[in-house]
């Protein structure tokens, strides 16, 4: 996952961008938690950069999970609030794809249904009228493409 640690914040400076003060010296330090509004709940360890609620009983292992319940985004979306995430630097990395799955099923499903039609009359000797024999090329052309983008 293309998640850059170096840019992650540490779980203290998070609490101090986002208005959130921590109270004592070692470890583990007290805060309000902004989940849920306490005043005193939140704890934070400054070694491991977890923390947890100790009303609420919200817990989580970084300023992601955090900045994830706060927010309600999901891990891509609150690592991208934060400036950690790094859009395609792996190989191999894609970005989102230009449809959805549900949209991708409705196409394949009508595209291979008129394509084995076509070949099934190939098969039988019978040749496609050109609008059906371009209708199939276009059809094959879409498969390809969503399979290309999908892969």
């Amino acid at each position: 996952m293309p998640l850059n640690r170096a840019n992650l914040p540490s779980i203290e400076s998070y609490c101090e961008s986002h208005g959130i003060q921590l109270v004592g010296r070692g470890q583990w330090r007290t805060g309000s938690c902004p989940i849920h509004g306490g005043s005193d709940s939140l704890r934070v360890n400054t070694s491991s950069n977890g923390w947890c609620c100790m009303s609420c009983g919200a817990t989580g292992g970084n300023a992601v999970a955090l900045h994830m319940a706060v927010t309600d985004l999901d891990f891509v979306g609150a690592a991208k609030d934060l400036g950690c995430w790094i859009e395609g630097d792996r190989p191999g990395a894609r970005g989102p794809m230009p449809f959805s799955a549900r949209d991708a099923l409705t196409v394949l499903h009508a595209d291979l249904h008129l394509i084995a039609v076509i070949v099934g009359d190939l098969r039988r000797g019978v040749l496609p009228a050109q609008a059906d024999w371009d209708a199939f090329l276009a059809a094959a052309s879409r498969v390809l493409h969503i399979a290309e983008v999908a892969r």
